[in-house]
């Protein structure tokens, strides 16, 4: 088992890449420290399904725009296991209005949740990580190529996820703590399973792969850089979309 014995944090682990990624993590020997905001039952599914494969879970409600109770997690988290080895930026929103409709509230809230979130758990949980510990952040290619402009706020809090990756990178490296972002493309999360579908078939069309990815297919890639396997890529960007015009 390629983690046997790490601890990983996730946040927005209840769901989508979290939920997928964690029960990945688990299958490989790793205890999952799942965070949740608002959905407990589905946290709990997690954990269940977690120790049915054998695995060790702890469950946090805590909202990561809030400081203090980042500061919560990690410190429960340390009291418990002991260390953490990896942390996975999960958590992010997004609000889909017409740039005349976006509110103020609604950058607030992104930003706060995609970036600022992504911070504070890095800034707290530094002092803990161990050495050679590895850092995931999720952007997107919103960030990128596959820009919205109906989310003109979400758009900017994951180009800024990018940046604040190779600078923590830098940051980091004297203690070989690597970290990384992922950019996914779509996936078929709750957050997209709304979408109309003549936008999902226009979506799907531009995708060399023609169709969208599983969340299952994320988790690999973040597997991948958290595992010892990997020893030299850091402050990188790197893509999963399944090839985009």
């Amino acid at each position: 088992m390629k983690f046997q014995d790490k601890v990983v944090l996730i946040t927005g682990a209840s769901r989508g890449i979290g939920r997928a990624t964690a029960l990945a993590f688990a299958r490989e020997g790793a205890k999952v420290i799942i965070n949740y905001f608002n959905n407990e039952a589905e946290a709990l599914d997690v954990v269940k399904k977690v120790e049915l494969i054998g695995g060790k879970a702890l469950m946090f409600q805590a909202d990561i725009r809030e400081e203090e109770q980042v500061k919560n997690i990690i410190n429960k988290s340390m009291e418990i296991f002991g260390k953490i080895d990896i942390l996975l930026n999960n958590a992010g929103i997004v609000f889909d209005e017409s740039y005349n409709n976006k509110t103020v509230e609604h950058w607030h809230d992104t930003i706060n949740t995609n970036l600022i979130g992504q911070f504070l758990m890095i800034k707290h949980i530094i002092p803990v990580l161990s050495d050679g510990g590895k850092i995931i952040n999720i952007s997107s290619t919103n960030a990128t190529t596959s820009f919205s402009i109906d989310a003109i706020d979400y758009d900017a809090s994951k180009a800024g996820v990018i940046v604040m990756t190779k600078d923590f990178a830098q940051i980091l490296s004297s203690r070989n703590i690597l970290v990384n972002s992922i950019l996914p493309g779509w996936v078929n999360t709750d957050m997209n399973k709304d979408l109309p579908l003549e936008f999902v078939k226009n979506e799907t069309d531009k995708i060399w792969l023609k169709r969208f990815a599983e969340p299952e297919e994320i988790s690999k890639l973040i597997l991948f850089l958290a595992s010892d396997d990997n020893t030299y890529i850091t402050g990188s960007a790197i893509t999963i979309d399944g090839g985009h015009i």
